[in-house]
């Protein structure tokens, strides 16, 4: 299982996150850098199984804003979910992790 560490320290903005996000999954140069965008990527496109693992997630909340924090783990946890419910061999996880 391929492991990919969001780094919230790194995080300072929206746009570093998409950076970031589209490095560790591969998102490719056609990536749109926003929600729908980011759904659509963890929804079909990256390759499983995978675990994401956002390190630091406190940091990325107060960088953030709750509300596009939210947004984003929402959206993680909505791919992972849909995974486990289709009963996917090859899933994609995600946790939020903090020192």
């Amino acid at each position: 299982m391929k492991i990919a560490e969001l780094d919230g320290r790194r995080i300072t903005d929206l746009a570093s996150f998409h950076r970031q996000a589209s490095e560790l999954l591969d998102f490719g140069p056609y990536y749109g850098h926003n929600f729908d965008a980011l759904w659509d990527r963890l929804s079909r496109d990256v390759e499983r199984p995978v675990r994401v693992r956002w390190l630091h997630a406190a940091t990325s909340r107060a960088t953030l804003g709750e509300t596009n924090f939210a947004k984003i783990v929402e959206i993680f946890e909505s791919a992972a979910r849909e995974d486990r419910e289709h009963n996917a061999l090859h899933r994609l996880e995600f946790e939020l992790v903090d020192p």
